[in-house]
């Protein structure tokens, strides 16, 4: 690909950035404007250090780079790809199998339907609209806070008014805390495999992520420990309950473990919970093991529904809750007051509470769909969780593997997207949610399962 290589030639020429993450940008660039689409192949290190006249070793950090961000995938024997992201595909009946993005299942219920209509015709019934369209305090009015407290209490009981916001979504609050706690080039500990969207953050702000190596019990203490020593981290970001893609909680020890290292070194937590309402059972949070340390986030968007974009954050004091405020107050302005408006309603009258239950209910269904088909294959499906983490093997690459479902009408996200050591294990998560019926997810779910017994041509569609 003499034309693209001759393009990043001229970029690396007038760039004063390191060349190994520039190599990267250009081809997160090259992605986003068209020039690279998923499955190309792109040069051996060989053949790209010859061309754009680096040395061996940096391109090949330019490429773990851009592993690193989800951008590629390598295997040897086989060459280096492009990820990409395809659109969905729709099903050959004519659904959709759309299980990349992790969305909660959609429950249908007649009755539960019909309540969440009624909450949120009175929410405009009941409330001037002008009220709703005025610009207002940052962090929610004190009802939203309250029903935000209310909420909360179920995983930090000691939470207080004044330590809590409401706001936009967790990813907004992601941001802003990593742009409070960590300068551009310093670092933050978190998982080795973890959210994606927190690679993303990370790059936008130039923080570097250290990747801590995970066993059955979550983020190892040791090379947490070992980072506080020699790194300096300016907080230790984690996913512990239902991770994000593995479906791993981490046990009550590993938590008390790492605490006990956050405490030593006074490292802040910043815990995000997402998923932690959805089991019946799990450790205790973070936040009440470390208040003083950790900023605790949960929200309804991996609950009741992605659209739902309402998230509340318990900071360590008060005055911690508004720094954090002012940073997101700069990026965000505040949250939709009608969105603040329905989530408090339906946290007051008990709908959230229905929603939430009926979304464990088909989550457990699904689960048992994915056990009757997967299980064989090395999944262990956990309750309540409505997404799965597939390990692939040595028939299929995560790339062969991904790209051949896509070919069949069926969407999985490959472990590269999660990874922040640069080695992502063969494997792929699998959602089980989103508009897809329960019947869709079945159908999908069996024809993972035959591709996995019948890797017929696992090369044919990479090209």
């Amino acid at each position: 690909m003499p034309k693209l290589t001759n393009h990043w030639q001229r970029q690396l020429d007038t760039s004063e950035k390191p060349a190994y993450l520039m190599l990267a940008d250009l081809i997160a660039d090259d992605i986003r404007t068209g020039r690279l689409s998923a499955r190309d192949k792109l040069p051996t290190l060989r053949d790209l250090a010859v061309e754009l006249r680096l040395n061996y070793t940096t391109v090949a950090r330019g490429y773990a780079e851009a592993r690193k961000r989800g951008l590629i995938d390598s295997r040897a024997g086989t060459g280096t790809f492009i990820r990409g992201s395809s659109p969905s595909l729709p099903l050959r009946g004519g659904g959709g199998a759309e299980m990349t993005m992790n969305l909660p299942p959609e429950p249908q219920d007649a009755a539960l339907l019909e309540r969440m209509r009624e909450s949120a015709a009175r929410v405009m019934a009941d409330t001037d609209p002008w009220d709703l369209l005025r610009y207002q305090d940052f962090g929610g009015t004190a009802r939203d806070k309250e029903a935000g407290m209310q909420w909360l209490r179920r995983r930090v009981p000691d939470c207080r008014l004044d330590q809590i916001l409401v706001c936009p979504g967790i990813h907004s609050v992601l941001t802003a805390l990593f742009s409070q706690l960590a300068r551009p080039g310093e670092l933050i500990c978190v998982e080795a495999l973890t959210y994606p969207g927190v690679k993303a953050i990370a790059t936008q702000l130039g923080i570097q992520l250290h990747a801590l190596p995970l066993d059955e019990e979550g983020p190892m203490g040791e090379s947490f420990e070992h980072a506080c020593k020699t790194l300096r981290p300016k907080a230790l970001y984690c996913n512990p309950t239902l991770n994000n893609p593995t479906t791993a909680t981490i046990s009550r020890g590993r938590r008390e473990a790492l605490v006990d290292i956050a405490l030593r070194y006074a490292i802040p937590i910043i815990e995000d919970d997402a998923y932690a309402m959805l089991p019946r059972q799990v450790p205790p949070a973070l936040a009440t093991l470390a208040p003083e340390l950790t900023y605790y986030i949960t929200g309804f968007s991996k609950t009741l529904g992605a659209g739902l974009r309402n998230a509340y954050v318990r900071s360590p004091s008060a005055r911690q809750s508004q720094r954090l405020a002012g940073a997101l107050r700069a990026t965000t302005v505040m949250a939709s007051p009608i969105t603040n408006a329905l989530s408090t309603l339906w946290v007051e009258d008990g709908t959230a509470e229905a929603m939430l239950q009926a979304v464990r209910n088909e989550s457990n269904a699904r689960q048992a769909l994915a056990s009757k088909h997967l299980a064989v294959h090395g999944v262990q499906p956990v309750g309540e969780s409505f997404h799965l983490w597939l390990p692939l093997s040595s028939a299929w690459s995560t790339l062969e593997f991904a790209s051949y479902l896509r070919t069949q009408n069926v969407g999985v996200v490959a472990s590269a997207a999660f990874s922040t050591d640069g080695m992502p294990p063969e494997a792929v998560r699998i959602c089980l949610g989103g508009p897809m019926t329960r019947d869709e997810c079945d159908h999908a779910l069996r024809l993972i399962a035959e591709t996995l017994a019948h890797p017929l041509h696992p090369h044919a569609t990479v090209m």
